[in-house]
């Protein structure tokens, strides 16, 4: 890194530590959602040996975006690969690295967020870290899976500002432990209902009783749709939604969101695929639409030890969930991406970017004065 790079991203960091202070999550404000516990960290880091890294830039009066890494392991995950699946809720995207898992059912590769423009640097960072790794002098294919969600409203997104050592470094800086939320990494520039969004996260661990795993899912939210929190039609009554325009004023109803869900319990490919599916379902929790110019795509992972795919093994034995135990796992699903798109929200700041474009954050007390007066 040059030192230039240097210094951004130490201001940035601790940029992100004194807002973060000032914010809470919807739990935290004391507006617990579902039926499960969450984990220790309410965050994808509850699931054993997931760590996740950021690179937030923001320079000058345009650049707004960054870098968010999910690293599923701490081993070797090129040679350990992980079972995975791909959902589409709607297509209008570009996530790399799409085809062969669906071919193969597996992730060889820390999972990376971006912008739109970005994602080219995004795969070149990925394949420059894994070959660097040691052991891997004779690797000549990296299958690199890259999201992103289009930040072109507040980011100067034509510049390309994202470089490929941005992504090794968001890898390398992953960590275990509290998550980074709102105005960071991949979500420093991007927008969700109106307001300022970013990344979010959350998690649930059912009880023994259903197998004790966790589940957990991180965001990047840029979408659009009718905003409802814990059941309250919040977008109306701020009147602020999608095709408000038929009545009030213009909207793009467009944008994007990237769900990302890890858990331990031992699922193949094909349930990882409908415990995909049904993180769209927590989307449809918030009042997303997954509308005609939104790219909505799940990845799901199970990162359970005794899964693992060994590539240099001729044979694979593995101990797989029946289907019949599947129900727990969906619903905590279900229940983590809601409230990590809405965490989103509330830990998210205002922002003013390129060309002057300002964007509110959500106006959180007069939330909560809607959740306390439900009823």
């Amino acid at each position: 890194m040059t030192r230039r790079y240097v210094l951004i991203a130490v201001c940035i960091v601790l940029g992100t530590v004194s807002l973060a202070a000032q914010h809470k999550t919807l739990r935290e404000w004391g507006f617990p959602t579902g039926i499960f516990e969450t984990g220790r960290y309410n965050a994808i880091t509850d699931v054993p040996g997931v760590t996740v890294g950021h690179v937030t830039l923001i320079q000058g009066d345009s650049v707004r975006t960054g870098v968010t890494a999910i690293v599923p392991h701490q081993g070797d995950l090129f040679r350990h690969k992980v079972p995975a699946a791909i959902y589409v809720g709607n297509g209008f995207g570009k996530l790399a690295g799409v085809t062969q898992v669906r071919e193969l059912g597996n992730i060889e590769t820390p999972v990376v967020l971006t912008n739109t423009l970005s994602v080219a640097a995004g795969i070149e960072g990925v394949v420059r870290y894994t070959l660097m790794q040691p052991g891997h002098e004779d690797v000549r294919s990296v299958n690199a899976v890259v999201g992103e969600t289009n930040d072109g409203r507040l980011n100067d997104i034509r510049g390309m500002h994202v470089t490929p050592q941005m992504v090794v470094d968001a890898i390398n800086n992953a960590h275990g432990g509290p998550v980074e939320q709102g105005c960071v990494g991949a979500g420093t520039g991007t927008i969700c209902f109106g307001f300022k969004g970013g990344i979010g996260t959350s998690s649930r661990v059912l009880p023994q009783s259903l197998g004790g795993y966790t589940v957990g899912v991180l965001v990047q939210t840029n979408y659009g749709g009718i905003l409802e929190i814990d059941g309250v039609q919040v977008g109306q009554k701020l009147h602020q939604h999608d095709f408000i325009n038929h009545v009030r004023r213009s909207e793009n109803v467009d944008g994007s969101c990237m769900m990302v869900v890890i858990t331990d319990a031992p699922l193949d490919s094909r349930n990882l695929e409908r415990v995909a599916k049904r993180a769209m379902m927590g989307m449809a929790k918030t009042g997303g639409i997954a509308s005609n110019g939104s790219g909505d795509y799940v990845i799901a992972l199970s990162v359970a030890p005794e899964n693992m795919i060994d590539s240099q093994s001729k044979t694979i034995t593995s101990t797989v969930l029946a289907n019949g135990e599947m129900s727990s796992i969906f619903a905590a699903t279900i229940e983590a991406t809601a409230e990590a798109l809405w965490n989103s929200l509330f830990m998210a700041d205002p922002m003013t970017g390129k060309g002057g474009y300002h964007v509110d954050a959500l106006p959180v007390e007069q939330v909560l004065e809607m959740l306390r007066n439900r009823f």
